[in-house]
């Protein structure tokens, strides 16, 4: 306790109001425990306006006894109105269950009886319902959900009520504005009519590459209804990335805008595209942008519909592809992945039970359609009958923060990079986040101490982990609000998912390789350019009981209390700034630089954990330090200038295999921070 004291003095904190606060401490941990002592302590007097590391400290204080089998130490635990009201807690009542653990076993036990309320609770439309909910004959990496149903995703995600509001979206410096679910149909009906007056046919895919705007979510909703297949591409990709995507997908038409403008910069976005040979681009914002001919303005296209076009979606089987994401693999092309009608409803369940997302509540997640973040944002908010958020700008501003307050945000998603920057110079603090409900993260490994403070921003609500993939449809491993939250943990399996932890020896391990097992309603059956069995299947260790596996690649340790921690990836692909790339595709533009005759790329966690720093191995005729900005410049204009480089080491020689292959795991073993 002396120690204690002496730290609050050292921290500015005068010697009565720290009495007060380790006096309090002292009575709560004597009438109960931590957790609830960190609590009360949260609730009376640690609010986001007394500096963090007064925070870090009284976490240390309060926790300095909590035993090791106990797990990391909760910073949230679930209140009365969480286990009364959310829709896990009410999914328990349901299905006669007491816990998670038995809930996510029923989940995968008897999926005919979850999934089948789930359904029916998430308001999925169905044109022709579904008999059965999976058909396991031909094995479960083949399952077959909900066969001979017939339906369009779009009906399920209209059916919030006319003037309730769909998106609520701002520009810096501009009123928030407001598209009600009625005017959103209508948006959707004439773009869908649109592209068929266009010439597009139903199965034809259509590109976007576009911010993250209220006309975004309204033209990937008009591909949709129209039969069509969206192609997801970021509007941070460079040309080549552009036209590798264009050409896997056979993409007839794309959409972009003229130029974007992020954290005080002008990005002329249109002229990028131009560079990758697009087919015909309809462009929006197109004031004052010459445009190449045969591409079109917005509103020309629009122009094309018929007056009032009535809304009518293409209805097909759950397995019609709707759209067409990309994630990198160990090689240098990116995966093709068609996300079918079952991606959505996996999207749909994963909001609802996990991230509580609920009729009326507004959802934030800075993301892009070149993402699955993006297509989750919209499936996962609309199909649970929410609000989307959409500011106009980067997430890193204080600006952004404010529509955050004023936007009125309930379940505000982030990645561990962002949060990074928040705490750099404490830009959020003194904000009115009290709206939230939760916070998720996602796309790469967390900081603890981050995330703590994170929750200290947002009045000590918990942050729901979530990770998963593309080509899953959303999250394999998660938590819930019912469920204590340690920061920069999961908490379990995503419901109807499941997963096994196996060692280089195929030996089920608490720290190892992630291994699926099938089947789960989202999951990937094909890929538009590879082998999908040879890809996820092909060489797998059976699982503990002999079922098959799926590979994932993911590293996950399972630690004491229920609780999990996420460790990166295990194979040659790597999360930057929440970003799935291949060490393959880095190493491809690194060794294209003058000067460099071989390169390996590497990712590595920071000291306490975090999102990971990419490293560069060279063999090379010039010195690291002269060739890193080069590096760069080289990743910054072929693929992607989120991607930073954290460290340029120089060898003599590469370390290879016999066959010339890299040996990353040897480069990463033997790597020293500077």
């Amino acid at each position: 306790m002396a120690t204690a004291h002496a730290d609050l003095l050292a921290l500015g904190v005068d010697d009565a109001q720290a009495s007060l606060w380790l006096g309090d401490v002292q009575r709560w941990l004597t009438e109960g425990n931590a957790a609830t002592c960190w609590r009360e302590l949260t609730a009376h007097h640690l609010t986001p306006s007394v500096p963090f590391a007064i925070h870090q400290r009284l976490y240390q204080h309060v926790f300095e006894a909590w035993p090791i089998t106990a797990g990391p130490p909760p910073a949230w635990l679930p209140t009365a109105r969480d286990e009364r009201e959310s829709r896990v807690a009410q999914l328990l009542r349901t299905h006669a269950v007491r816990t998670v653990d038995a809930l996510h076993a029923l989940s995968v036990n008897d999926p005919e009886a979850f999934w089948r309320h789930a359904l029916a609770d998430l308001g999925i439309v169905f044109a022709k319902p579904p008999h059965r909910i999976v058909d396991l004959k031909d094995g479960t990496e083949n399952a077959r959900w909900l066969p001979e149903a017939q339906l369009s995703i779009i009906d399920s995600c209209l059916r919030g009520q006319p003037q309730s509001a769909a998106i609520v979206w701002q520009s810096p410096g501009q009123p928030l504005v407001t598209v009600t679910y009625a005017q959103l149909q209508t948006q959707v009906a004439n773009i869908a009519a649109a592209l068929r007056a266009h010439g597009l046919g139903e199965g034809d895919a259509v590109a976007i590459n576009m911010p993250m705007i209220a006309e975004s979510v309204s033209l990937y909703l008009g591909i949709v209804a129209a039969g069509m297949v969206v192609v997801s591409i970021a509007d941070s990709m460079a040309p080549a990335e552009v036209a590798t995507r264009l050409r896997l997908s056979g993409a007839k038409a794309i959409f972009t805008v003229g130029v974007v403008d992020r954290g005080g910069k002008r990005l002329a976005l249109y002229e990028k595209v131009l560079q990758a040979a697009p087919p015909q681009a309809v462009v929006l914002q197109s004031q004052g942008v010459a445009l190449r001919a045969g591409d079109v303005t917005w509103e020309s296209f629009l122009a094309n519909a018929p007056a009032s076009a009535p809304l009518a979606p293409v209805v097909g089987s759950p397995d019609r592809v709707t759209n067409i994401l990309f994630s990198s693999g160990t090689t240098g092309e990116p995966k093709a992945i068609p996300w079918t009608q079952l991606a959505p409803i996996k999207c749909a369940m994963d909001g609802a039970y996990h991230l509580d997302i609920t009729p009326g509540d507004v959802v934030a997640w800075p993301t892009n359609l070149g993402w699955m973040m993006g297509p989750w944002l919209i499936y996962a908010t609309l199909i649970n009958q929410g609000t989307i958020a959409l500011f106009n700008d980067a997430p890193t501003t204080r600006a952004f923060g404010e529509f955050i307050a004023d936007a009125r945000v309930n379940v505000l998603g982030v990645v561990p990079s962002i949060v990074k920057t928040w705490r750099s110079d404490d830009r959020m603090v003194g904000l009115d986040w009290s709206s939230l409900k939760c916070l998720g993260s996602t796309g790469e490994a967390s900081n603890a101490d981050d995330y703590l403070y994170l929750m200290m921003l947002a009045h000590y609500r918990p942050v729901i982990e979530y990770c998963g993939g593309t080509e899953i449809g959303g999250g394999y491993i998660t938590g819930t609000l019912l469920q204590p939250a340690s920061p920069a943990t999961f908490t379990t399996p995503a419901l109807g998912s499941r997963f096994v932890l196996l060692d280089e020896h195929g030996e089920p391990t608490n720290n190892g390789e992630v291994f699926l097992v099938p089947p789960t309603l989202g999951y990937s059956q094909k890929l538009l350019n590879r082998d999908h069995h040879q890809v996820y299947f092909e060489g797998t260790p059976t699982g503990p009981a002999g079922e098959p596996l799926r590979r994932h690649g993911d590293q996950i340790e399972q630690l004491p209390g229920g609780f999990y921690r996420a460790h990166g990836r295990i194979d040659d692909t790597m999360n930057l700034g929440g970003i799935k790339v291949s060490s393959a595709e880095i190493e491809r533009v690194l060794e294209g630089v003058h000067g460099v005759s071989r390169a390996a790329a590497i990712a590595v966690s920071p000291p306490g954990g975090g999102p990971s720093l990419l490293v560069v191995f060279v063999v090379a005729t010039e010195p690291a330090d002269a060739l890193k900005p080069r590096l760069q410049e080289a990743i910054k204009t072929q693929l992607n200038p989120l991607f930073r480089i954290h460290d340029v080491v120089a060898l003599a020689h590469m370390p290879v295999t016999a066959s010339n292959k890299i040996m990353r795991r040897e480069l990463r073993a033997r790597y020293v921070a500077p």
